[in-house]
């Protein structure tokens, strides 16, 4: 049962609604009733009172791009452990993507997925289904009936669908639905077994590389494709320049095309290959300094609609082998807020509405659900984070079985203090 809560004195932050400044959040049968200043008489006899001096208080985060490995792979992640790292991390919406073992490609796996994250009782938890079937790129998966059971959107996430003719079929076909298809954007002729960034590091390393055309050739291909069918269509975890070029002359011809960013793209660079750490393999692999800067410069602009974790937890036995065998992906999930901090607001990219515009509003317009606001009547998701503490990313703290991260000993700032989920505290941190 929803408690009757009010937020006290905290500084509100709902881009959605152009609020930012120091008010109260009152909320009652887990809906928003008001944003502002909470009358005495507006409290009501019952009433837990949390008091949020000195902290920020924002929508829900939303991560519309994560792994949880259920079904077929628990032992990496399930969807109990990987919705507890959610709340922890502020989130209170994550969208599963489809590449789990099987493939989530029908209307019982979405249902599946769906009944998972109603039994952990944490965050809200949403699905894509593939776009074709086993991920394969040969015929369409069933979009219809995933999308009746509630599909998000549609994503082979880990493979770009090849085939033109394919991905135009899927594109008119989500249309019908008024779905969205998110695209792992990767040319694999361009891709060619490639491992890391191809550049003067992969060179130097030995290992082959994976031009940036394999990511910017897809995406202008797609783009042509949205052009003739006026589907909407969401690039996934853009990496290059080049990328970034495409999509601004996208939208700015008005096509229904939206982006992602994942941290470790605004964080790392190819040069962190160097020492065969398996923990920096990613994919897209992480590129150069010059597409670090287009990257931040595009979120700056405005261009980017979405960051994203891309949370992909792996075993520790698979990270350790070498470099072209592991497996690629970064368990991020609890440490995605100091990061994107440390990445866009220390060095003044974006100010704190443009960042929580990014992982509220932004990427709930992307999956077309109505979240990521404080509006009066909405759903009472509710982060509440004290910016300014400091303090050591240690992977050992993580609820995530996933310890696969590149960022143990790092030293950050900004922690969630609670998470709200629905009117109900899910997570609230120990001092």
């Amino acid at each position: 049962m929803a408690e009757r809560l009010l937020i006290r004195s905290g500084h509100v932050i709902d881009p959605a609604n152009r609020i930012d400044g120091e008010a109260d959040v009152l909320i009652a049968d887990g809906k928003i009733v008001k944003v502002g200043r909470v009358s005495q008489q507006e409290i009501g006899p019952v009433c837990r009172q949390i008091d949020a001096t000195g902290k920020l208080v924002v929508p829900g985060l939303i991560d519309i791009h994560v792994h949880f490995r259920d079904p077929g792979d628990p032992e990496e992640e399930t969807i109990a452990s990987g919705s507890a790292a959610a709340v922890k991390a502020g989130f209170t919406s994550v969208v599963c993507m489809p590449n789990t073992n099987p493939t989530i490609e029908n209307e019982t796996d979405v249902e599946y997925v769906h009944r998972k994250g109603r039994q952990a009782r944490k965050t809200h938890v949403y699905v894509m289904g593939a776009i074709t079937q086993g991920r394969q790129g040969l015929a369409l998966a069933e979009m219809g009936h995933m999308a009746e059971a509630g599909a998000v959107g549609f994503s082979d996430d880990g493979n770009g669908v090849q085939d033109p003719a394919m991905m135009l079929r899927a594109l008119r076909y989500a249309a019908m639905f008024g779905k969205v298809v998110a695209q792992h954007c990767q040319d694999n002729a361009f891709a060619a077994g490639g491992v890391m960034n191809s550049g003067y590091y992969s060179t130097i390393l030995g290992l082959p590389g994976i031009d940036c055309l394999a990511e910017e050739a897809m995406l202008w291909r797609d783009l042509q494709l949205v052009r003739r069918t006026g589907a909407r269509y969401h690039a996934q975890h853009i990496s290059t320049a080049g990328s970034v070029e495409l999509i601004r002359q996208a939208k700015k011809a008005g096509l229904p095309v939206t982006c992602e960013v994942a941290a470790h793209h605004l964080l790392l660079t190819e040069a962190c290959c160097c020492e065969y750490d398996t923990n920096y393999k990613v994919n897209p692999p992480l590129r150069s300094e010059a597409d670090v800067e287009a990257l931040r410069h595009a979120i700056a602009e405005g261009l980017v609609d979405a960051l994203v974790t891309d949370h992909a937890p792996h075993l520790q036995s698979e990270k350790e082998l070498e470099f072209l065998a592991a497996p690629c992906g970064i368990a991020s999930l609890e440490c995605a807020l100091p990061l994107h901090i440390k990445a866009l607001i220390d060095p003044g990219v974006v100010d704190w509405p443009g960042l929580i515009r990014l992982l509220t509003v932004g990427p709930a317009r992307v999956i077309g659900i109505d979240k990521g606001t404080l509006g009066p009547g909405k759903q009472a998701d509710v982060t509440i984070i004290d910016p300014d503490l400091e303090y050591t990313i240690d992977i050992n703290t993580f609820i995530s079985k996933g310890r696969n991260c590149p960022y143990h000993g790092w030293k950050v700032r900004g922690i969630v203090d609670m998470t709200i989920v629905g009117g109900e505290i899910r997570y609230q941190r120990q001092p």
